[in-house]
């Protein structure tokens, strides 16, 4: 049976990360290992984890410096002892038999990569518009900016609240994601990992956090969605998309 770690990347992620570690432990199968890779959390962040360490002795914790999230998930990877590695967002939950799915999943040759469609949900609502163009999105993207891949290649491109997997020697060997990335991070891995076979938006679900609606409102989350990734189809520089997508915990 091939083995998955968990790879969190967390910047002051005290109020998500609990419960998400909670439901973590109680996957089954359960992870080889869990990964928090933290990029200089300034809240209760840091002292959540090494409180879950006492009793969990496959719960493992990064310290980064404050470089981006893609150095932080690359450091983890590196360190990671599993075959296959699931990227989570600590705001988002996985079903109890994710590993199982991300195994059968990657259990094709022809598949290199995969990702859930993610449910955008906060405390009183479900994000269903949101939610629905995002599962879109997966598919309309490289088809506008990366037409040939699209066809010729099956690539799709998914984000990180789809909690994306892959073969640990396959990302490896590409280089792990590009560390000088400050968003779309998830999309120019994918595009180089399709080299090794298609992208596939598995038909599960993951529920992610609604926080950035919920402060944005919905024109301007969804109207700052759009800007970030057009421009980026297009080449414009990650480093000033950055700018538009602020922290918002």
């Amino acid at each position: 049976m091939v083995s998955v770690s968990i790879i969190i990347p967390t910047l002051n992620e005290a109020a998500d990360l609990p419960r998400t570690l909670r439901l973590v432990r109680q996957l089954c199968p359960e992870p080889v290992e869990v990964w928090v890779a933290d990029g200089g959390s300034t809240d209760q962040t840091l002292a959540l984890v090494r409180a879950a360490q006492t009793d969990w002795p496959n719960l493992h914790l990064l310290c980064c410096d404050r470089l981006g999230r893609a150095t932080q998930m690359n450091g983890a990877a590196q360190r990671a002892q599993g075959d296959l590695l699931c990227f989570l967002h600590a705001d988002t939950i996985l079903p109890d038999d994710a590993l199982t799915v991300i195994g059968q999943t990657l259990a094709c040759p022809t598949v290199a990569a995969g990702g859930f469609i993610s449910i955008m949900r906060g405390p009183t609502k479900t994000r269903w518009l949101t939610s629905l163009h995002n599962f879109l999105k997966t598919y309309y993207a490289p088809l506008l900016f990366r037409p040939h891949l699209f066809f010729f290649r099956g690539a799709r491109l998914l984000f990180g609240d789809q909690a994306i997997f892959c073969r640990r020697e396959q990302f490896l060997a590409i280089g792990g994601y590009a560390d000088d990335m400050p968003i779309m991070e998830e999309a120019d891995l994918l595009l180089r990992l399709v080299r090794y076979g298609r992208v596939r938006q598995v038909g599960r679900l993951v529920e992610s956090s609604d926080r950035r609606v919920a402060k944005w409102g919905f024109w301007k989350a969804n109207a700052i969605y759009l800007t970030i990734g057009f421009l980026w189809g297009i080449g414009y520089p990650p480093a000033k998309l950055k700018r538009w997508y602020a922290d918002v915990r």
